[in-house]
């Protein structure tokens, strides 16, 4: 009986040790698209795209420490913005139609991640930089035409955090996304898009950032 409470001890001192090393860490703030907006486009065209280059940005990270400073686990991350306009055009006849409009965007990101802080220091201010590479979906719908795609992103963080107590911290992120669509389906048909129509999805964001340790 001894030995199997000797056993049962051990293993759930292993247990809260394993455990205490897992960590998950949300943030909800605002981006911003840096990439450029074309000067083909009209002005009423440009005033529309406005509301798409800002948005909420909102991610969560797992994570669980190899060792103190060293941290692995896996991101994802969801950019939103929409924005609404009403446009008149011109057809064949030489009428001149109108319609209000509105498009949705979001932007998600899955991936693994490494992080590295200063955790093996005496002190409640941590840092934190991170860097995730992984998948980057695009999704656009304007009424009831819907467009995607995928390609190859990387997300990069750097936050400052006030260490609460032993599992609660809190503070201010600044993250860097970045990747660029190449294809772009729609209606079921796949475009691929040329060198100056490529879709870029970098986006700068300041978010404010918790971390629950376990």
């Amino acid at each position: 009986m001894i030995k199997k409470l000797i056993a049962l001890g051990i293993l759930s001192i292993s247990a809260v040790s394993f455990a205490q090393k897992i960590s998950i860490s949300p943030s909800v703030g605002y981006a911003w698209r840096l990439a450029k907006t074309s000067p083909d486009l009209s002005r009423d065209q440009k005033e529309y795209l406005k509301g798409l280059k800002s948005g909420v940005n909102f991610d969560v990270a797992l994570r669980y420490e190899v060792k103190p400073g060293l941290l692995i686990g896996f991101k994802y991350s969801n950019y939103s913005a929409s924005t609404s306009g009403r446009f008149s055009v011109m057809d064949n006849m030489g009428n001149v139609v109108s319609a209000n409009l509105s498009t949705k965007d979001n932007i998600n990101f899955y991936g693994p991640e490494l992080t590295l802080t200063n955790d093996a220091h005496e002190t409640k201010h941590k840092l934190f930089m991170s860097a995730a590479l992984g998948a980057m979906t695009y999704t656009s719908k304007t009424e009831n035409v819907k467009g995607k795609g995928t390609t190859f992103g990387a997300e990069l963080d750097f936050a400052y955090q006030y260490q609460i107590n032993k599992n609660i911290l809190i503070g201010p992120k600044l993250g860097l996304s970045g990747g660029t669509l190449s294809k772009f389906s729609y209606n079921g048909q796949t475009v691929e898009l040329g060198d100056d129509q490529k879709e870029s999805l970098t986006r700068l964001s300041l978010s404010a950032a918790a971390t629950f340790r376990f």
